[in-house]
């Protein structure tokens, strides 16, 4: 996420951070999820993966037997660099309560929604993309379920009555802030954080 203006950029995690790869590997893991969090998944083949990050055929089903098993790595970083690293672990250093902790996962998205290279949620997008019954599709949704999972424990934290049932609306929140910055409102964060001010108070806080 983009940092705070008064935060050194290097004390800010990027969803999108860039690093020198050092195995095949690591190369291959690199293109994929810069692709992969831009273009989605139907969009990039497999000879684009190859000849993006420099390594034979071979070696690139030496590492990743297919596709998908590459698309599921991707799925498993996105959740430790987007989830935990850029947008909760934020979340948690920008409030000092469970509740403004709670609130503050929309000013980050705020900066992320700023940013130039905003790229939407991977897990809702290879969601759509394949379908629930596809297994992409459900070990996306078992992320979300995950993200899920977080904000019930904050709302437990924060003393809300129902804190699935709150989890569930904020998801809501949360996802449709995303594809509103998606078509360009850049206010998107803000609204929805309004209305979860509205969500908490409607939960006991």
């Amino acid at each position: 996420m983009n940092p705070e203006t008064n935060v050194p950029a290097a004390a800010v995690v990027s969803p999108t951070a860039k690093s020198v790869p050092a195995t095949s590997s690591d190369r291959i893991m690199a293109v994929a999820y810069e692709l992969f969090s831009t273009r989605g998944v139907r969009d990039v083949g497999v000879n684009e993966l190859i000849e993006r990050s420099g390594v034979a055929k071979a070696t690139f089903y030496r590492h990743f037997p297919s596709k998908d098993s590459l698309v599921l790595a991707f799925l498993e970083q996105r959740d430790k660099r987007w989830t935990m690293d850029a947008v909760l672990s934020e979340a948690l250093r920008r409030g000092s309560t469970p509740r403004e902790q709670l609130l503050a996962i929309f000013d980050v998205f705020g900066d992320w929604f700023a940013r130039e290279d905003f790229e939407g949620c991977s897990f809702a997008k290879v969601l759509v993309e394949m379908g629930p019954v596809h297994p992409l599709g459900q070990a996306s949704i078992s992320y979300l379920a995950k993200i899920r999972g977080h904000i019930q424990a904050a709302a437990e934290a924060a003393g809300l009555v129902r804190p699935e049932e709150f989890a569930y609306s904020l998801l809501v929140l949360m996802k449709g802030s995303i594809l509103q910055a998606m078509e360009g409102d850049l206010q998107a964060a803000k609204r929805a954080q309004r209305m979860a001010v509205w969500l908490m108070e409607h939960h006991g806080a």
